[in-house]
């Protein structure tokens, strides 16, 4: 009998939220299917000092906060120092680290069954990538949303009968508000024009084999052919589409996707290097090892082993 062991990253769960910040679960009901709650920060009981963990979450947390913050993601970090509103989800790895004591801002944890009536939340520009994960606000834009977090606490404290259903629609306005800003800023582009589309369906066609949760996992579209023959354009006319628009090559996106995963990967799992390798489309394990050292100047095992120290 052949035994085979599945590992997958850890998962750190909403009962492991409320655990660390010293809370009371609160909330809807069930926070297992359908939950939400909000807290202002300056009721929470932070930990300090806490070491980084990367491990990925299973529901989605969108902050208001101010005050002085780095963000670390699997390959980069975002500083925020005044008022920011951040959006993170199941599918990005994340650490937050408070640079001071003094924070304040609202908190607002849900599942994704909680959202469900609004269609699927993966749709939405907000939680897609970590390019719209921190939007910094003026004074303006943070009075504006502190009115609409500070509407969703009272709400939820209250004793209206109706008021998950009026959550959920003050969690759409948030959203769409946050949405509608990223889109004047030009940090999010929907252009209609067809290169803009090629663009788009490539991005997506590259993150939905991410991330890897189980080392049976094998993604299969990894090579500027590959993704092409999948949206049916030359190879040439997807990479000179994709130059025009973003400056990168097919092959440097891919090999940046790949790369970003395999930190996480080494950062948040037991896997071995050949495991983490074949789940990243390398046939060879030492195919992997040359790639992730000329991209890190450092071996893979060296990097975990710098990370865990």
């Amino acid at each position: 009998m052949i035994l085979v062991f599945l590992f997958m990253p850890n998962i750190f769960n909403l009962k492991m939220l409320y655990e660390q910040i010293d809370a009371t679960i609160g909330g809807s009901n069930d926070y297992h299917t359908g939950h939400i709650n909000i807290f202002n920060l300056e009721d929470l009981h932070l930990p300090k000092n806490r070491k980084p963990n990367y491990a990925r979450r299973n529901f989605y947390k969108i902050t208001l906060i101010t005050g002085q913050n780095r963000i670390h993601y699997a390959d980069q970090y975002k500083d925020i120092n005044g008022t920011a509103l951040v959006f993170t989800n199941p599918n990005i790895h994340y650490f937050w680290e408070i640079m001071n004591e003094k924070q304040s801002g609202y908190m607002c944890i849900f599942t994704e069954p909680f959202f469900t009536r609004f269609g699927n939340i993966k749709d939405y520009p907000a939680f897609q990538s970590v390019d719209f994960a921190v939007l910094l606000l003026d004074e303006t834009e943070a009075e504006i949303y502190y009115n609409l977090f500070s509407k969703m606490y009272e709400d939820l404290h209250s004793d209206y009968a109706y008021k998950y259903d009026l959550l959920n629609h003050r969690l759409m306005e948030i959203i769409h508000e946050a949405q509608k800003k990223h889109s004047s800023s030009k940090a999010f582009i929907t252009s209609a024009n067809a290169a803009q589309r090629l663009t788009d369906n490539f991005k997506s066609l590259l993150e939905s084999q991410f991330p890897i949760d189980f080392n049976y996992q094998i993604i299969s579209i990894n090579s500027a052919s590959a993704f092409a023959k999948q949206l049916n354009v030359h190879t040439n006319h997807l990479n000179k589409v994709l130059i025009s628009i973003t400056g990168r090559t097919t092959t440097q996106w891919i090999h940046e996707r790949i790369l970003q995963e395999a930190k996480v990967l080494l950062k948040t799992t037991n896997w071995t290097v050949a495991e983490i390798a074949y789940s990243l489309g390398y046939n060879e394990p030492n195919q992997f090892s040359a790639f992730f050292k000329s991209k890190m100047n450092v071996n893979a095992t060296k990097f975990r082993k710098s990370f865990n120290d």
